[in-house]
């Protein structure tokens, strides 16, 4: 049997990919497993303990869980890419603080969240101006927009639905989702349409809200995908994404490495 037996040298995927998904998520994993249905990526995903409700609070939590999540990823082989799932958590915590944590068990992987992939995805798409759609309150919407202006990219026109739990947003309808956006896409100075939250199933409805207001529709899954796989060196065209999928990375983000499309 012993002369029977071969061992690969390596493993056949040529892109490695983690994902840091909240226990209360119930959406991002559903959107990734279409997105990155390629034989040419591996996706590994952890949990996080994450609060049932969502206030400003409970997202602090997570930073001293985010080591303990990342280390459950694995690490014989290097990741080249870890996203964390959470735009609201990214927002009250810190890229930056994010990037920190999660670097501290994987030294060399690129990380990112959907706050850096929406400034990432907004410049690509050279927009400076959004619409945003949040299920959330507006103590935790706030720090969101308050984000975004300073980074340049301010939200002029916004849809609030104030749900603080988790299991509701991720019970919102696409129907929901698309008249939203299209309420926010019809301020004339909206460049593109942004719906937060990784639980929201707004991936469902990026072509439908595309066709419907002529303008980009992004998502925090969405641009998630879009930055994970374009940092990790793949550069075809994701037709799943809507228009941003055909788009490259422009400009230096937040994991400081250099793209130009």
């Amino acid at each position: 049997m012993a002369k029977m037996l071969k061992i690969d040298p390596d493993l056949p995927w040529r892109h490695r990919l983690g994902l840091i998904v909240l226990k209360t998520d119930e959406t991002i994993e559903q959107d990734f497993r279409h997105v990155a249905a390629d034989p040419a990526i591996a996706l590994y995903h952890t949990r996080i303990e994450s609060a049932p409700n969502v206030t400003p609070e409970t997202l602090r939590q997570m930073e001293a869980r985010i080591p303990g999540a990342a280390v459950l990823l694995p690490q014989d082989t290097p990741l080249d890419v870890i996203g964390y799932g959470c735009t609201s958590a990214s927002t009250v915590m810190g890229e930056d603080r994010v990037a920190e944590l999660v670097r501290s068990i994987h030294s060399t992987a690129a990380v990112t969240n959907p706050l850096s992939a929406l400034k990432a995805a907004a410049r690509a798409l050279g927009v400076k101006r959004l619409g945003l759609v949040s299920p959330y309150v507006r103590s935790v919407t706030d720090a969101l927009e308050a984000e975004m202006a300073k980074s340049g990219m301010p939200f002029v026109e916004s849809t609030v639905f104030g749900q603080e739990e988790e299991r509701v947003v991720a019970r919102i309808s696409l129907g929901s989702i698309t008249r939203a956006a299209e309420a926010v896409a019809g301020n004339p100075g909206v460049g593109a349409v942004f719906a937060s939250c990784t639980n929201l199933r707004a991936a469902s409805v990026i072509h439908e809200a595309e066709r419907s207001t002529n303008k980009p529709f992004l998502c925090s899954n969405q641009v998630l995908a879009w930055h994970m796989m374009r940092l990790a060196g793949i550069t075809r065209p994701i037709p799943e994404l809507g228009r941003l999928g055909s788009l490259q990375m422009v400009g230096q983000g937040s994991t400081g490495r250099e793209i130009v499309a």
